[in-house]
């Protein structure tokens, strides 16, 4: 996506704050359990300081704690991000695989290369634009350099979708180095609206305290009749899903800053009336969708919310006027829903909640940075875990399939917005296979490959239909793969985002981390690991 400079507009609230603030809690995580935030295992500085020894890291590299996966056996998998000279490094992030004896059996890193730097004095002034620069190091292309990273506000070439841009500039020569779009939307180029600036983040609205939750009725415009969870007040039932992390649903009403928004109220706990005309009917889709994305993440995932720490987004309806996107910010951990054409296709359907709440999921494991092919791995894992979401609820209204965005009509001819059977089916330039340049395109673009092989994972070649779903997958080498089924796809793909995939992971790590992956979870010679095998090779992602 291309971004605009413009001035920001709405600064962040003390929501966003509190939900930055990293919490220290835990939960059983696929195969192992996972601690959010500052995890109890090498939390003091002289444990760090010993690791970073053992690993061969220099005198002015120390490391800080993302988070810890500790496997049923006993072997722990310890997330770090590391500084140098009390610099941030960039790309600098690893993972260190320790066997239950304490002993190091391995180390995933985001860049091989020594960090270090021949000076730590700047010779240019920071860019001028933007908010107030950082000194950061920066070693994601492997050769680090002292640069700045600068943050640009405003808004993205449709005119309302806010723009976060981060870039990173070589502070001896001045060369951009990278940039990357932190707000992460579900159309990317096919998600065009009108004119106005950015949104805001909510959450600070002064609110009765609560006398008792309920289950009320709600009527919505994609999944029929569902029970959202809600909260009863002196003026009201909420929407707030106390049983989930409190995920609230705010009402933007059609603003592009968040002015004057409000938490939704309803007065006999019956919302919505399955149009898009009613008020509440979108609210209604994005609390259903929200709270089936937590039960996925708990019952099939096994984790407690977004970050592991039982705390839930906040989700925010009838963004703008006409805005036919949606779009995820983990600064404001939040999810925003634009209302589509005409403010007649609320983008609040099933899959794209699960998309877009998962991106949040990334952010607080892989960290995947969003360009290059590892922002292709970002956007497919939202496809994937949306998809999954889907399939999970067994919605008599939404069926599972493998479409994405089949139901907000955003193309406006009832086609669906990405395919992941046969991903250039979309007209938009999705790639089926891998190729050297696929990196170069859109991150929604290069999302293919991996969309494509976690069809061929799950179902296989050839043509199959599910669910009164027609599909003929492809591969590139012309092999017939045979599927596993999704259920072991998606853990296979959880298991390597979670334990091995990095902030540089590119379509041939990703390769290797499922490959290991699908070994912790059904062995090195089983059905399971030959199939992520066969499936890569059948996108043309070979070793």
């Amino acid at each position: 996506m291309s971004a605009k400079s413009r001035a920001p507009r709405g600064r962040r609230t003390a929501l966003t704050a509190g939900a930055a603030a990293v919490a220290v809690g835990l939960v059983t995580a696929g195969t192992g359990t996972a601690f959010a935030g500052a995890a109890p295992a090498q939390s003091e500085g002289t444990s760090l300081a010993a690791t970073a020894q053992a690993l061969g890291l220099g005198a002015n590299e120390k490391l800080v704690v993302k988070d810890v996966i500790k496997d049923a056996d006993g072997t722990v998998h310890t997330r770090y991000e590391r500084t140098y000279a009390g610099l941030p490094v960039l790309g600098g992030d690893l993972i260190v695989h320790r066997a239950p004896s304490g002993a190091v059996k391995d180390v995933t890193k985001a860049v091989n290369a020594t960090i270090k730097v021949a000076s730590l004095t700047p010779k240019l002034a920071p860019p001028a634009s933007g908010q107030t620069p950082r000194q950061v190091i920066w070693a994601a292309d492997g050769t680090p350099v002292l640069a700045y990273e600068t943050v640009i506000t405003g808004t993205q070439a449709d005119g309302v979708t806010p723009s976060r841009l981060r870039v990173i500039t070589d502070a001896t020569t001045g060369k951009r180095l990278f940039q990357r779009e932190t707000i992460e939307d579900f159309a990317g180029t096919a998600g065009q609206a009108p004119t106005p600036q950015r949104t805001a983040a909510l959450g600070t609205r002064a609110l009765e305290a609560a006398s008792a939750s309920g289950t009320g009725t709600g009527y919505s415009m994609y999944s029929g009749t569902v029970r959202p969870n809600t909260l009863k007040t002196s003026k009201g039932y909420q929407l707030d899903d106390t049983e989930r992390g409190q995920a609230k649903v705010y009402d933007f009403k059609h603003t592009e800053d968040g002015a004057g928004a409000t938490l939704f109220i309803d007065q006999d706990n019956v919302w919505g009336n399955g149009t898009p005309y009613d008020n509440q009917t979108a609210a209604v889709d994005a609390a259903y969708g929200a709270a089936k994305t937590w039960d996925f993440y708990k019952d099939v995932l096994h984790r407690n919310g977004i970050r592991a720490d039982g705390k839930a987004a906040a989700s925010n309806v009838h963004v703008a006027k006409g805005y036919d996107n949606a779009f995820w910010d983990d600064d404001t951990f939040a999810m925003y829903y634009g209302d589509g054409k005409r403010d007649a296709h609320p983008l609040t359907s099933l899959d794209v909640a699960g998309h877009e709440l998962s991106h949040g999921l990334t952010a607080a494991t892989a960290g995947l940075e969003y360009g290059n092919e590892s922002g292709g791995l970002n956007e497919a894992t939202s496809d994937i875990f949306g998809t999954s979401v889907e399939f999970y609820a067994k919605n008599s209204k939404d069926i599972g399939d493998y479409l994405i965005g089949e139901m907000i009509d955003i193309n406006g001819d009832g086609t669906p917005l990405r395919y992941m059977d046969k991903p250039s089916k979309d007209a938009h330039g999705s790639a089926d296979y891998w190729s050297p340049e696929v990196g170069n395109k859109d991150v929604h673009l290069s999302s293919g490959v991996a969309n494509h092989f976690f069809y061929l994972l799950s179902e296989g070649s050839g043509q199959k239909e599910i669910n009164g779903v027609k599909y003929d997958s492809p591969t590139k080498n012309g092999s017939k793969i045979t599927g596993i089924g999704r259920d072991k796809a998606i853990q296979i793909w959880y298991r390597a985002l979670t334990t091995y995939f990095t902030s540089t992971t590119d379509y041939h790590s990703a390769r290797t981390g499922t490959l290991k992956a699908a070994t912790d979870l059904y062995g090195a010679s089983s059905a399971e690991a030959n199939a992520v095998n066969s499936a890569w090779a059948g996108v043309n992602v070979k070793p």
